[in-house]
C-alpha cells in the first residue's frame, strides 16, 4: 500500500512516514501541493494521502480540491494533518473533500484511530 505525505516540514513528513512504515505502507513525500500533484502523477497507485494545510506554492486545501477534481484519484482517502483548529477551518477541509482531520501535534494513536475510522487501520 502506498501513502503520499504532503507537508512543507521535512521533520513532520519523517514522523508520519515512520508511523506509516510500521503499518506496512510504502512512503512517498512532497513539500507542497504542487509537488504533491507531481508525485501523484508518477505513482502507479496511491492508497492514502496525508496533507498539511499551511504550505507554500499550493496549500493543502487547494491540493485537496485538485485531487478531488481528478477522476483517476478522486476517491483516494485523505487526512488533513494540521495546526488549524478552528471549526470553520475544519468545515472547509471536509467540504473540500478530506475524509478525516488530525490536529498537530499528533500521536501514533491519533493516526491509527483515523485509519480505523476510514476502515484501513491495522488494529483488531
Amino acid at each position: 500500500m502506498n501513502v503520499l505525505i504532503v507537508d512543507d516540514s521535512r521533520v513532520i513528513r519523517k514522523m508520519i512516514g515512520r508511523i506509516m512504515k510500521k503499518l506496512g505502507y510504502e512512503i512517498f513525500e512532497a513539500g507542497n501541493g504542487i509537488e504533491g500533484l507531481a508525485e501523484l502523477s508518477k505513482m502507479d497507485t496511491v492508497d492514502l494521502i496525508l496533507v498539511d494545510w499551511n504550505m507554500p506554492e499550493m496549500n493543502g486545501l487547494e491540493f485537496v480540491k485538485a485531487v478531488r477534481a481528478d477522476a483517476s484519484i478522486s476517491s483516494v482517502p485523505m487526512i488533513m494533518v494540521t495546526t488549524e483548529s478552528e471549526m470553520n477551518r475544519m468545515a472547509l477541509a471536509f467540504m473540500a473533500g478530506v475524509n478525516e482531520y488530525i490536529m498537530k501535534p499528533f500521536t501514533e494513536e491519533n493516526i491509527n484511530s483515523k485509519l480505523d475510522i476510514l476502515g484501513i487501520g491495522t488494529t483488531a
